[in-house]
């Protein structure tokens, strides 16, 4: 998983998006991505599961639902092959404007610190 931006746009929102590549040798769709939430239906193989923390502000921002319950994020509609690639986003609210910095998580990676420009 690469992420290429985080940007923050004047409506309240942070758009983190970048791109994912298969370098297994198995096909991949993202399912261990989805959120734990049983009441929603039809976020699997998405980000719905993936979340920013504000370290210094002790709060953790999970990923936006339209109003079916559907995340505001890539949905993999495809097996990715090995080798393949595919782009994502996910769209979180913004945390307070004095902080640039949050940590990125989905799945199980790894937290990833990442900066947040001004959109």
């Amino acid at each position: 998983m690469k992420i290429e931006s985080a940007v923050r746009d004047q409506g309240g929102f942070v758009t983190v998006s970048g791109t994912v590549t298969n370098n297994g040798s198995t096909s991949w769709i993202g399912a261990n991505w989805k959120s734990e939430e049983t009441e929603l239906q039809g976020n699997g193989g998405s980000l719905a599961g993936a979340n920013l923390v504000d370290v210094s502000g002790k709060k953790k921002y999970l990923v936006l639902r339209d109003t079916g319950g559907r995340c505001l994020c890539t949905k993999f509609s495809k097996l990715l092959g090995n080798g393949e690639s595919a782009s994502w986003y996910a769209q979180f609210p913004a945390p307070p404007e004095e902080t640039t910095d949050v940590k990125f998580q989905v799945g199980t990676m790894p937290p990833a610190t990442i900066q947040i420009s001004e959109g």
